[in-house]
């Protein structure tokens, strides 16, 4: 007679056959402790990693990605270059005083210098051409004098932005009162960078588990324990939270507001004039050339609430307000096709600058920066290494 056994999912007897799955060469090579895990694999968490096996060569590093590849909004954002418009260096300096303001700039500034430094301009795609924001009024012009002045120290030009008229017509934006032109910013080619960062980080002897979702973090007085399904773990020294708008999930306590951006790119543009990358609003829309075709993105101020979401979807309501803004402000009086539509998440709070601290005696963390990851994560990565 043949004898069944049978047991709830999460009796002993289970977990001694699910931990029978794995071999003994599994669990001593990729499932041993390290001294420091990661979790996230975007710029915050690669840029991590980097700045602590440079500065710590003989510490093991570990770095847990939920994903196939690094999601969240490294690999989803717009490619743009930048440290700040005009208008949202002003809107920060009302609101925060000037002293945080420069200095978030200034990190902002470093981080893109700190990129060049690193990769070659044609491995990233890195074109310093220009950074543009359109003005409707010429209030925010007012303040344009004293902001160069502020910004002379960390960009080493007497004029940061300055007026650009004339290259209204030049780019086709007809419908556009002022253009506020910053030398000093570009875009680059997010995917391309996220993949320079990774040979890095091999080349540094950085260790990663992709597809692997830390769902449980134990601290104990002398180790912390990070566990994933099947019933496996790997244990650690430290633990940074590199997760950005998604490390609410650990970090309840911390204020960390998911904002979904989202954006469309257009077919090919026969003679397309546009080149460089715009700002408008405070920044709340922003778009580039991406080649001959325009990539377009934001708009999220139209919708806060229904933006203020972990989900990758798209909106019907908002896809179809950036399609009519294509059309009424970038390239008026053109018929143009979209061919991809796309979101990425990032993370907001009522203070700009970002979440960058210890937590515990074990645990830190790297988070909400506000959409400015690109710039940001170089300098922040530094700031981790010296904490732990």
């Amino acid at each position: 007679m043949e004898k069944k056994f049978t047991s709830k999912a999460n009796s002993p007897l289970t977990i001694y056959y699910k931990l029978l799955m794995n071999s003994i060469w599994e669990l001593e090579a990729f499932y041993r402790k390290r001294e420091i895990i990661i979790i996230g694999a975007g710029f915050m968490g690669l840029w991590t990693a980097i700045s602590i096996k440079e500065k710590y060569p003989g510490k093991s590093v570990l770095i847990i990605e939920r994903n196939s590849v690094p999601m969240g909004a490294s690999t989803r954002n717009a490619g743009f270059a930048c440290f700040g418009s005009l208008t949202e260096v002003i809107a920060d300096s009302e609101k925060m005083g000037w002293k945080k303001t420069l200095d978030l700039v200034k990190m902002r500034f470093d981080g893109l210098q700190k990129i060049q430094h690193y990769f070659k301009n044609s491995e990233i795609d890195f074109d310093l051409n220009g950074g543009f924001e359109i003005l409707n009024h010429d209030e925010p012009l007012q303040k344009m004098d004293e902001v160069n002045q502020k910004l002379k120290s960390i960009t080493n030009v007497e004029e940061t932005y300055f007026l650009s008229r004339h290259k209204i017509q030049e780019f086709g934006l007809v419908k556009s009162q002022y253009l506020i032109e910053n030398p000093c910013e570009g875009s680059l080619h997010s995917g391309k960078l996220l993949q320079k960062l990774l040979e890095k980080c091999h080349e540094l002897k950085v260790e990663f588990l992709f597809g692997t979702e830390a769902e449980n973090i134990t601290e104990h007085s002398d180790e912390i324990e990070v566990h994933f399904s099947k019933n496996l773990s790997v244990k650690t020294d430290q633990l940074i939270h590199c997760t950005n708008a998604f490390a609410s999930r650990f970090l309840d306590k911390e204020e960390i507001i998911p904002a979904r951006g989202q954006i469309i790119l257009t077919e090919p543009i026969e003679h397309l004039k546009l080149k460089g990358t715009f700002h408008y609003d405070e920044g709340f829309y922003y778009f580039r050339n991406l080649g001959n075709r325009i990539l377009l993105g934001g708009g999220r101020n139209q919708d806060f609430k229904t933006e203020e979401t972990t989900s990758f979807e798209t909106t019907e309501f908002l896809q179809n307000h950036l399609e009519n803004f294509l059309k009424e402000v970038i390239l008026p009086n053109q018929h143009v096709e979209i061919a991809h539509r796309w979101s990425g998440i990032m993370a907001m709070g009522t203070k700009k600058t970002p979440i960058v601290k210890q937590l515990s005696e074990r645990q830190f963390c790297a988070v909400r920066l506000s959409g400015m990851g690109v710039a940001l994560a170089p300098k922040i990565g530094e700031i981790v290494a010296e904490m732990i």
